[in-house]
């Protein structure tokens, strides 16, 4: 009986979920092992030459993104949460719009605008009378402070998300108690709304800079020395796996060390609603320059992160329709559409199984795969790739080899440079995405429908079909969008896992701006931009609209 019962943990569910978490996580541990197994001895090299470069431009790449989209993304949110100034209900939704923008694509606007031969420099040359450059001074785009200023401007979303959803989830009565004891809005919003916001912000401020160490086409576009960038020239230009892998599992590291440490950081600390009291925050109402600063301070993210580049790219595809206007644009946006929408379905489908299966079977090895299946997410997309190819590549000379032997016959590259292996690794990447949305929604589900569906006669397969898929089919679909948006953006994994003459929106684009032909990609960048602003803007309507008491607020008196 106690054999039985220690096996009982045996079921399709959790065999399967725990097979395809391994699945998920054998990129991962192909790095680790590669990297910790080399077979040439390139890292005294590296180390040598280009590794502290890397280090150091990393970290102060983070350091300036992680402070400027805190600064913006924290600040925004409070203004349009907790403040009443002209236009707030229009700032709400369109802050999240910069976020649709890809980083490589304002990076290769700005540096039209704004190079030596751009029209801005070109304006002040002729205002002033300057004719070369050593006769005024001009910020240099493609540096690092470009490349921090261009991730800023596309990042601060994250923050602002989180942020706002946090703030519109705060009791009012905290507030309240505040303004009692005297405190103003600012001294209420440092030493109680952001402490009680403090879990939120630091997980935004964890994601943009996971996205920073994920970007590829900004620093190659302006030659800022990264981790990315270094993994990118030693694996392709250097033909060194072994390298790679040891640049990417020091990446590793880092990621490793945003996930952990702000854990650390408050492993005693918790942060709880004390009142189920809920109504619309008051709103302080702004007047004079404090208004005008609010006004100022939320269009100048928007403005500069999104209505800019979208105007420029716009006018570069009226210009350049007839070149950018192409069947092979067409191609290229049937190969993105194909990709994510096979990712989205295949993510929604697995994490599907994934929270159900631990669902139905809380142990721990379930508990832990999960977790490794997840991990994904916070790994760089260049490191993903060299684990993808590795994994692969065994995977097919395995293959090879035992046909070889059995029958003599070659199998060749079965999965690796094919279009399998860019699924594979956007698999790997975003099915975080839908396996957290999708257990979420399900942990809403009380165990009760469960029990009724088993005492009429329904297994889990048909409990799961008949009862918690319509339930859930909100979250799904909002996972399906938020992969679908993400791997059309995807770039990085991409431009390495692809198949030779295979491009997406995001390849064309990074190839054409690559050699100053903005214009001629104008289309294909707006294509990427338009697949993101739609579901931007039904997201931010949901979290409006999340805060008990927010709908009677919002009614007429």
């Amino acid at each position: 009986m106690a054999r039985k019962q220690s096996w009982s943990w045996l079921n399709l569910w959790t065999i399967g979920t725990v097979l395809i978490a391994a699945a998920v996580a054998t990129p991962i541990c192909a790095v680790i092992y590669i990297g910790l197994t080399p077979s040439d001895d390139i890292w005294a090299h590296l180390a040598s030459t280009v590794l502290p470069l890397y280090i150091s431009t990393t970290l102060l790449l983070m350091l300036g993104v992680g402070a400027g989209t805190l600064i913006i993304g924290v600040g925004t949110a409070w203004l349009v949460s907790t403040c009443r100034f002209p236009g707030k209900r229009m700032f709400e939704w369109a802050l999240l719009l910069p976020i649709a923008m890809p980083a490589y694509v304002i990076a290769y606007v700005y540096t039209d605008l704004l190079e030596y031969a751009g029209p801005i420099q070109v304006l002040l040359r002729d205002a002033f009378g300057w004719t070369t450059k050593r006769e005024y001074w001009f910020p240099e785009i493609r540096s690092l402070g470009g490349a921090i200023s261009m991730m800023t401007l596309v990042l601060y979303p994250y923050v602002y998300l989180l942020s706002r959803a946090a703030f519109l989830e705060q009791s009012v009565c905290v507030l309240e108690a505040s303004r009692v004891l005297g405190r103003g809005p600012w001294r209420s919003f440092f030493s109680v709304a952001l402490p009680l916001a403090r879990p939120a912000i630091v997980i935004g401020v964890s994601l943009a800079l996971m996205e920073t160490l994920n970007d590829f086409g900004t620093v190659d576009f302006f030659a800022v020395s990264t981790f990315t960038l270094g993994i990118y020239d030693v694996w392709l230009n250097m033909n060194n796996v072994a390298g790679a892998a040891q640049l990417a599992g020091l990446l590793l590291f880092f990621v490793a060390f945003l996930v952990f440490a702000e854990r650390f950081a408050r492993r005693k600390q918790r942060f709880h609603h004390t009142t189920s009291k809920y109504k619309a925050l008051p709103g302080y109402d702004l007047k004079g320059w404090p208004r005008r600063l609010a006004v100022i301070g939320c269009a100048l993210p928007i403005l500069l992160g999104f209505a800019i580049p979208s105007i420029v790219l716009g006018g570069y595809a009226v210009t350049f329709f007839d070149a950018a206007a192409n069947m092979d644009v067409l191609h290229h946006a049937a190969n993105s559409v194909m990709l994510s929408s096979l990712t989205a379905f295949l993510a929604v489908a697995i994490g599907v199984f994934m929270a159900y299966g631990l669902r139905l079977r809380n142990e721990w090895i379930v508990k832990v795969m999960t977790r490794f299946a997840s991990f994904g997410y916070a790994v760089p997309g260049s490191v993903l790739a060299v684990g993808v190819l590795i994994s692969l590549g065994g995977l097919d000379n395995g293959i090879d080899g035992f046909m070889r032997d059995r029958y003599g016959i070659s199998t060749g590259l079965l999965f690796s440079g094919t279009i399998a292996a860019v699924t594979f690794g956007y698999l790997v990447r975003f099915l975080a995405l839908s396996f957290g949305s999708v257990e979420a929604s399900l942990t809403k589900i009380t165990p009760n429908m469960d029990g009724a569906a088993r005492s009429l006669g329904h297994g889990p397969f048909s409990t799961l079909r008949r009862v918690h898929i319509p339930l859930i089919r909100g979250s799904a679909l909002t996972a399906a969008v938020l992969v679908f948006v993400d791997c059309m953006k995807e770039l990085p994994m991409t431009v390495i896992l692809r198949p030779f003459n295979f491009h997406t929106l995001a390849t064309y684009v990074h190839q054409f701006a690559s050699d100053e032909q903005l214009g001629e990609a104008s289309l294909a960048a707006l294509a990427i931009v338009g697949f993101g602003i739609m579901p931007v803007i039904v997201l931010s309507l949901a979290i409006t609209r999340s805060r008990p008491g927010q709908e009677e607020a919002e009614q007429p008196s």
